[in-house]
């Protein structure tokens, strides 16, 4: 195996050229050759998972309540799980997980204990609201024509945020993709197909409820990224980058954290802006030269 990654090494080396390698890699081979005194250009180098993969995380009980009374770990910041080895994919579905299954049927355990307002009654106008509105979404989602499944709409709507609103995003194909999801997500009121019945147990209709949602938040998504006009963290819009590649931030401009306001339609969201007060850290641009 390390004649094979040393054959490998040295095609590519042979193939660009120790400048452009050294260019585009230089100080993480200079920081290798200081560590284990080797040349990288010339031996092989010894690649191993580090403690990064291992770390483990804060201790949480088994509603994710830290030893702080009332504070919560989620996602990755936790030992539990996929937080120990901090694999990109598997701390994403933990973050998903505890934050969508998890957190919501938890945290009012620790809530119960504080919140006194008593026996809520549904004798009360918004109580009804509540209801008829819950009622009418329950029989437009059984009453479609049905041409197409669920799965149908959620396959293609992740088909188009794939595209077109993943980690490299750029203003023309954002601007497709919000049209895009509009019109799906007229489609999918108009012509979704969800068998069995509204008032017994219902998988299908569950589901609906939930692509539903995401046909919305995927549109405000996209909306999102062509508002933000920079490269930021996970965020990488092609028009804003150097010359050399590497994410151009704008935070004069976009230092805040966005919160979007409902309006009914995902195109017609407000924009709220949080500021970010940064006091005792100097904010850098992030280089993997």
């Amino acid at each position: 195996m390390t004649s094979g990654i040393k054959d490998a090494d040295d095609k590519t080396i042979r193939e660009l050229g120790e400048k452009i390698v050294e260019a585009k890699y230089g100080n993480l081979f200079q920081m290798y050759e200081k560590i284990v005194d080797e040349n990288p250009y010339k031996t092989p180098m010894k690649i191993y998972p580090a403690v990064h993969y291992t770390m483990g995380g804060l201790w949480v009980d088994y509603n994710l309540q830290t030893t702080i009374p009332g504070c919560y770990a989620a996602g990755e910041a936790n030992f539990s799980d996929h937080g120990a080895n901090r694999l990109g994919a598997s701390a994403l579905m933990q973050g998903l997980a505890d934050g969508y299954f998890v957190l919501p049927y938890t945290i009012g355990d620790y809530l119960s204990d504080y919140i006194r307002t008593g026996v809520v009654s549904t004798d009360s106008p918004e109580f009804d609201d509540a209801e008829k509105m819950v009622r009418e979404r329950i029989e437009k989602l059984m009453g479609g024509r049905g041409i197409h499944s669920v799965d149908y709409y959620h396959k293609k709507l992740g088909k188009i945020m794939w595209n077109k609103c993943g980690m490299s995003r750029n203003a023309k194909e954002l601007k497709e993709a919000i049209k895009e999801i509009a019109e799906l997500r007229a489609d999918f009121w108009e012509n979704v197909k969800v068998p069995g019945e509204a008032n017994s147990k219902n998988q299908e209709l569950e589901k609906a409820g939930r692509v539903a949602d995401f046909l919305e938040l995927g549109e405000l998504f996209a909306k999102d990224a062509l508002e933000r006009n920079e490269s930021c963290g996970g965020h990488f819009r092609e028009e804003y980058q150097t010359e050399e590649g590497e994410a151009l931030r704008d935070d004069e401009n976009f230092k805040f954290v966005s919160a979007w306001e409902y309006t009914g339609e995902p195109s017609k969201s407000v924009l709220h802006k949080e500021d970010l007060v940064y006091e005792n850290i100097e904010l850098k641009t992030r280089s993997y030269k």
